[in-house]
């Protein structure tokens, strides 16, 4: 029995430090000053459609292939008028769903809004390639972590006018509640924002979608003083699937025709369309196997190791993750139940009494992750684990041992009589 308590004792505390060495601190979806410097961006007027016209030879794009397998690299090349900075908008045509839950104290109002912003159609790739003399500046975004704000960087980079496949995406607004988590319900659905507001709002989802800074810049396009320009796009094994577009810019009004080339996704990579991202089949498949090991040793699926681990490992959304193993951990209980159930180890009525409020738990807990962000997440589960596996050693002390020797001797009793009914079993 000690041997399974050190077990889960290392497992829990080895989750447990992976995940704060990766996140130190409690943080909100986005930072106060990222939520007031996007509410501050004024754009002069809104953004172009992808791929609209413009005059002819204004600016021309091209490409070097229009297939890839399962990620690569791309050479994006052109002309454009001299002495100008060239934008290039890339863009994945297959979409996911952000959101991004505002609680953070409004000034003016005094209150916390609890609005839930969510959008279908961000694009599950979306990047603005903008000129190499941009790197200091880029360099000092990134140096902000996860305090630094998407509108104030499309700013300094210059990349306002590239600022158009993610602006296009309809963000809806819920004024969220305890009681509709409760019930089910992420709210009530506020009237539509207007074009503006929209892309306020859409710039704080690509922040919410993509977390970090050089995924959804870099300042990789070489601009010659003749206007000719080129940049190396190296798209992930991760990537989306399907068709990616792009575009280059040099201002509102003057862009050139929007090319595209298709991501093919070969196994064992899969894409997962609900992540808006590719994933290799093996590693996961190789860590649940040994996950669900030492899980069903422990009397559990295994859920509670697997879900930090896959989130931290692999760039998936934590309720993406948490969704997907749900169904997954079935697997496990239900091998683990028909064995533990032949060597009578299984209280049934305490096992329905605990299942019904797990019942009401699993109702509830799906919408509540739609409320918290991953760092939240990641913060809120680390500490749990810390939790358990401080319990798990104060179990292994001498004197709780000494003391809980009655129910040391019952448990040895458990084991002699599943020994006996084994035996009795193979005769």
């Amino acid at each position: 029995m000690r041997r399974n308590v050190l077990i889960s004792l290392f497992i829990a505390l080895a989750a447990t430090f992976f995940m704060l060495y990766q996140h130190n601190g409690f943080a909100l979806q986005s930072s106060s000053a990222d939520s007031t410097a996007t509410l501050q961006f004024a754009q002069s007027q809104a953004p172009q459609s992808p791929g609209a016209t413009q005059p002819a030879a204004a600016v021309e794009l091209k490409i070097d292939k229009t297939e890839l397998d399962t990620g690569g690299t791309i050479t994006l090349s052109g002309i454009a008028p001299a002495g100008k900075p060239v934008l290039i908008e890339v863009w994945a045509e297959e979409t996911v769903r952000a959101s991004r839950f505002d609680s953070d104290f409004d000034k003016e109002t005094g209150k916390r809004p609890y609005i839930l912003y969510m959008t279908d159609k961000m694009p599950a790739f979306f990047k603005i390639l903008v000129p190499t003399d941009k790197q200091s500046a880029f360099a000092a975004i990134k140096a902000q972590g996860r305090g630094w704000s998407y509108s104030q960087a499309l700013k300094e980079l210059g990349a306002e006018p590239a600022y158009a496949a993610a602006c296009a995406a309809p963000v809806q607004r819920y004024q969220a509640s305890l009681l509709g988590s409760v019930v089910g319900s992420r709210g009530e659905l506020l009237p539509a924002m207007n074009e503006k507001d929209n892309a306020r709002r859409a710039m704080q989802l690509v922040k919410a979608r993509f977390r970090n800074p050089e995924a959804v810049f870099a300042p990789i396009v070489e601009v010659k003083p003749d206007g000719s320009f080129n940049a190396k796009l190296t798209l992930n094994q991760g990537s989306a699937k399907g068709k990616f577009s792009a575009r280059a810019v040099v201002a509102p009004d003057i862009a050139s025709q929007t090319v595209s080339f298709q991501n093919h996704i070969g196994f064992p990579y899969i894409y997962l369309s609900n992540a808006g991202t590719s994933l290799n089949l093996v590693y996961p498949f190789l860590l649940s196997l040994a996950i669900s090991i030492f899980g069903v040793l422990m009397g559990a699926g295994g859920g509670f190791i697997l879900n930090p681990l896959l989130v931290s490992i692999w760039p998936l959304p934590h309720t993406v993750v948490a969704g997907t193993v749900m169904p997954t951990v079935l697997f496990s209980q239900l091998s683990g139940v028909v064995n533990y159930s032949r060597i009578k180890f299984i209280n049934w009525k305490l096992g329905a009494s605990i299942g019904l409020a797990m019942l009401l738990g699993g109702f509830i807990g799906p919408k509540l992750t739609e409320l918290i962000s991953l760092e939240q997440y990641k913060f809120v589960f680390g500490w749990i684990l810390v939790i358990l596996a401080g319990l798990l050693v104060w179990q292994t002390t001498p004197a709780y041992i000494a003391k809980n020797s009655k129910e040391q001797a019952i448990l040895r009793e458990y084991r002699k009589k599943a020994e006996e009914e084994a035996k009795l079993a193979k005769a």
